[in-house]
């Protein structure tokens, strides 16, 4: 199997010692008492295998983070599994629900895990393209339609979506799901991270959607601590069995130290959240601009640690996306993410570019100074 494009574009970077706009990572941590929670429970020999759906703890504050949050209900017993990221919740409920040759609808462009899940499983991708206007990026329900047949299983959906940025109104996708009776992943890996005012709504809470969705979240990626790959997979108590029973035979249990910390996270560090939140949208707004001085188009981010910029004036008739990041970073010291890579169709996407801001302010500073340079 290849190396996949995060270990290439790392391994670029790092031979020519320049700065990774491209894997999704902060280069700062999270609330100093979550941190110092993780340490106490190494201390003190909470070093152990965690119960496979994990510690009561964690699952209880993950269901009150829910209905607090959402006013959606989860018995922390029966409908939520302590899951080694967002990443092997998608695996777990990919494996749990998909066999050969079963469909599985997805929405290019897509994060990598999950073509990588449905060959595991045996099934066949069909991917539907997202489309962008003024109004910004939105499901296609003509084309999602189109692509729903007999042997659907299942329909991953991300939101807030990686790679564009996107936070997508799921009212019509929602409707279709519940006609057609399907069964819904919904990545919402980037929940928290959401900019300009706007609030995540989760798949589960449109109308007739709870009984068919299982909802992958990241405790990763809302606190900064993507080392730790701890996050949950929750839904009803049919999907999350046969979600749990293929998550056994992948870790098992992962990070257990981790687990106490992030449940007292989830309920006293939203403050803390808030405020990174905040200083994204900054350095989200800084990048944007220095982007756009260098003559690229950029497109809307919304939402996640990402935003796309259209590099096509700076390609010449041969070139694509990924030629262009290879150059960035060997002339410019910075390393982005081509959307290519992302879709199953790369010609319609060979144009596009991803960068990640979720880095600390020095580190964003002489990415634009480097960045600066790219319009010379």
């Amino acid at each position: 199997m290849a190396d996949n494009i995060f270990s290439t574009i790392t391994a670029l970077a790092a031979q020519h010692d320049a700065i990774n706009l491209g894997q999704g990572f902060p280069d700062f941590s999270g609330p100093e008492r979550m941190l110092s929670i993780a340490s106490q429970e190494i201390l003190n020999g909470n070093n152990q295998y965690a119960p496979l759906r994990g510690l009561p703890t964690f699952l209880t504050a993950v269901s009150e983070q829910r209905e607090r949050n959402y006013g959606l209900s989860f018995d922390p017993e029966t409908e939520i599994v302590a899951t080694v990221g967002a990443t092997e919740g998608i695996a777990a409920t990919v494996l749990s629900q998909v066999g050969p040759n079963d469909e599985v609808i997805c929405f290019e462009p897509y994060y990598d895990a999950y073509a990588a899940a449905i060959d595991l499983a045996g099934g066949r991708r069909v991917s539907v393209p997202l489309i962008h206007d003024d109004s910004g990026w939105q499901i296609d329900t003509d084309a999602f339609r189109r692509a729903i047949s007999p042997s659907t299983r299942l329909v991953i959906i991300n939101n807030p979506h990686n790679p564009t940025g996107a936070v997508l109104d799921l009212t019509e996708f929602s409707g279709v799901c519940r006609e057609h009776d399907l069964t819904v992943l919904s990545d919402e890996a980037y929940e928290y991270l959401v900019y300009d005012g706007r609030r995540h709504v989760p798949t589960a809470a449109y109308p007739g959607m709870p009984e068919r969705t299982v909802t992958v979240g990241s405790a990763a990626k809302t606190f900064a601590v993507t080392g730790w790959k701890t996050g949950w997979a929750l839904g009803p108590t049919r999907l999350i069995a046969e979600v749990t029973a293929a998550k056994q035979y992948l870790t098992f249990v992962g990070f257990t130290p981790a687990q106490p910390a992030i449940a007292y996270a989830l309920r006293e560090e939203m403050g803390w959240v808030s405020s990174m939140v905040s200083s994204l949208q900054e350095q989200r707004d800084l990048l944007a601009s220095s982007l756009r001085e260098a003559g690229l188009k950029v497109l809307d981010s919304q939402g996640t640690f990402f935003l796309l910029a259209d590099v096509t004036t700076h390609l010449s008739p041969s070139q694509t996306g990924a030629d262009w990041c290879r150059a960035l970073i060997e002339k410019y010291g910075v390393a982005a993410i081509p959307v290519e890579v992302f879709a199953d169709h790369p010609e319609k996407w060979s144009h596009l570019v991803r960068f990640t801001y979720c880095k600390g302010q020095e580190t964003m500073a002489e990415a634009r100074r480097r960045l600066s340079r790219v319009g010379e």
